[in-house]
């Protein structure tokens, strides 16, 4: 479907495609005195989190959590609910919407131990993880049943289809309470968790799109039943077809995956094909670009000339510990991806790897928390305490991940219709939607063959926008003769948080023998700065008071915009181009926690933070 087809239905869209002049009558109909009037398209971001555990899940429940899926949305929508560990939790503004997304294998089933259900408690397994979690051990209980279940040692009674299904109808049930369309959208969803290998992370959030009607009707997959990604894309087709309702899955950020997530071969390690590449692209539109468990876009030994490339990294190991060898990293980040993405086209026909970006938080508190003056943590033993800072998240003899290197974040905006599951779901399909590491600011991203820079020079660029390009998620299709693509992006920040130091657009394509390449360009910025001789702009400053967890906004922009035309275009060549926002320097959450608690950390702890969003990428193809 083209790209102004969209702003007619953006519901019936599946995806963006190319520019249709023609249907562009429609989308910008004749207008009165009021410049809003029959405008349809989207016009506003709905802020939400893809990625929300409760105490239903294992590693959740076994670690103390005690909120289950109900305050999980209550929360979200912005009411104030009792964590944990008793401690008041409210945040600054509602989110318009919520995935919980608790870990399908033995979903709910922590609390029933955890209660010493009768029917559990006759395995001795089960029956000794109770009696830790009882005794006050339950963090080792939790460690126990990561490993069981990263081995596939589940004891046979938490695997009962008879309970999961109990679990889930009571689950999907909780949905349909707290979604009120118009207001908050509570999606249905869960986790599908595998660690293959041991520890090797390649979770997946599966989505829908529909209600409780349509999600009962068969169990979630578990990895009881494979840990093979494309076992549960043919899970998702059979859900389909036999519910007629629809789907999609996020894959994890990729850092703990030890090379996997994006690996040139398929999960058994046989080559890749056409229809394996069209099928992971059918079911993954999205990717999770950041969260709690480090930052996903790029590496510093991926993009050595990108001054903004180490930025919360979790780089040393898989999800048990395991460490990293050589030619691991190259298949974790989303960068390298996008361009291996266009590599594979030409060989196969078909990109993997054409996917948009959002966040989520993976907390496993039920609180969606991504402000660095809010931060919960990851889970209940990382719950605000003075000493969280230097508790051990990961640790094996090679491997150590302090408390400290978890991230306050993220939060995705979706460009969006209405605040329905149904249109919040087709912008995530068709991604037009963006990630962020917590602030909420605005951002459009359009390209075209056409803009110029009067175009940066309204309050309302989307008019020009979708009139003559397509928006983040969109194709560009064979260049018109001697024209190169230009592109619209537009930033606004949040009211709550830094101004803005600069925008990028970031370019990866595949050169002419094969080779991935990238660039990075500065397209609009704060203060008036001049580039270097090494085309660099200088660093926007720094006006954080660690001492007392502040900044002032006299440095940097409210807002920025700008038209950018690629100078090094050639028509022949496959390339994908997104926007990355910078914000300047504020307190990380480690300052605030400094700060309140009166405490003093090791030095090599950051302070500050430039928060940054992520918008879903624009494709072109000769």
């Amino acid at each position: 479907m083209n790209a102004m087809a969209v702003a007619q239905d953006p519901v019936a869209s599946d995806d963006i495609g190319m520019i249709n002049p023609e249907a562009a009558a429609h989308a910008f109909p004749k207008r009165g005195f009021s410049p809003y009037a029959g405008r349809n398209y989207p016009t506003r971001v709905f802020w939400g989190d893809q990625h929300v555990h409760t105490g239903w899940s294992v590693d959740a429940g076994a670690f103390g959590a005690t909120l289950g899926p109900e305050e999980a949305l209550r929360f979200a929508r912005g009411e104030q609910v009792t964590s944990s560990l008793g401690e008041p939790a409210r945040l600054s503004r509602p989110l318009d919407w919520a995935a919980v997304t608790d870990h399908s294998d033995a979903a709910g089933v922590i609390f029933e131990i955890r209660d010493g259900n009768p029917n559990l408690m006759i395995d001795p397994l089960a029956k000794r993880w109770h009696d830790m979690m009882a005794s006050g051990q339950g963090v080792q209980a939790a460690s126990e049943m990561i490993a069981a279940q990263s081995n596939n040692k589940v004891p046979p009674v938490m695997k009962d289809p008879r309970l999961a299904m109990s679990i889930w109808a009571k689950n999907t049930a909780i949905m349909e309470k707290y979604n009120e369309p118009g207001r908050f959208t509570a999606f249905i969803g869960y986790e599908w968790t595998s660690n293959a290998g041991g520890g090797d992370n390649l979770h997946r959030n599966v989505i829908y799109r529909d209600g409780k009607d349509k999600a009962d009707d068969m169990l979630p997959m578990t990895t009881f039943d494979s840990e093979n990604p494309e076992d549960l894309w043919k899970w998702m087709s059979k859900w389909e077809e036999r519910t007629g309702g629809s789907l999609l899955a996020i894959p994890h950020n990729g850092n703990l995956s030890n090379g996997k997530m994006f690996a040139l071969s398929t999960f058994e390690g046989n080559p890749l094909t056409r229809d394996w590449a069209e099928t992971r692209a059918r079911w993954e539109p999205m990717y999770e670009i950041t969260q709690i468990k480090g930052d996903g876009e790029t590496h510093p030994s991926l993009s050595p000339s990108d001054e903004f490339a180490n930025f919360e990294k979790w780089d040393a190991a898989n999800l048990a510990g395991v460490p990293k060898q050589p030619g691991m990293l190259e298949h974790e980040y989303a960068r390298q991806a996008l361009a291996e993405g266009l590599k594979l086209e030409a060989s196969l026909g078909a990109n993997p790897f054409k996917f948009g970006f959002v966040s989520g938080t993976d907390t496993h508190t039920g609180l969606a928390t991504a402000e660095e003056d809010n931060f919960f943590g990851k889970h209940t033993g990382v719950e605000p305490s003075p000493h969280r800072w230097e508790h051990d998240v990961i640790k094996t003899p090679q491997v150590t991940i302090k408390g400290w290197q978890t991230a306050a974040a993220g939060y995705t905006g979706v460009w969006a219709t209405e605040n329905t599951r149904e249109a919040i779901w087709d912008a995530l399909k068709r991604k037009e939607a963006y990630s962020t590491t917590g602030p909420r600011m605005l951002v459009r991203f359009f390209g075209g063959w056409d803009f110029v820079p009067a175009d940066a020079q309204t309050r309302m660029p989307a008019d020009a926008g979708y009139a003559k390009g397509v928006p983040m998620g969109g194709d560009l299709l064979t260049a018109p003769a001697g024209k190169s693509p230009t592109f619209l992006a537009a930033a606004m920040k949040d009211p709550l948080s830094g101004n803005l130091d600069r925008i990028q657009i970031i370019k990866a394509w595949a050169d002419a023998d094969g080779k991935l390449q990238e660039s990075v360009h500065d397209v609009a910025w704060s203060d008036g700065r001049k580039p270097g001789a090494d085309g660099k702009l200088p660093p926007v400053g720094n006006t954080v008071d660690v001492a007392n967890a502040t900044w002032t906004n006299t440095i940097g922009s409210p807002e920025l915009i700008a038209v950018w035309k690629d100078p090094d275009f050639d028509p022949k060549l496959r390339a994908v181009y997104y926007v990355r926002v910078i914000e300047i320097p504020t307190p990380r959450w480690t300052a605030y926690d400094q700060k309140r608690f009166g405490i003093k950390m090791s030095d090599n702890v950051p302070m500050s933070v430039q928060e940054r969003a992520y918008t879903s990428p624009i494709w072109y193809t000769p």
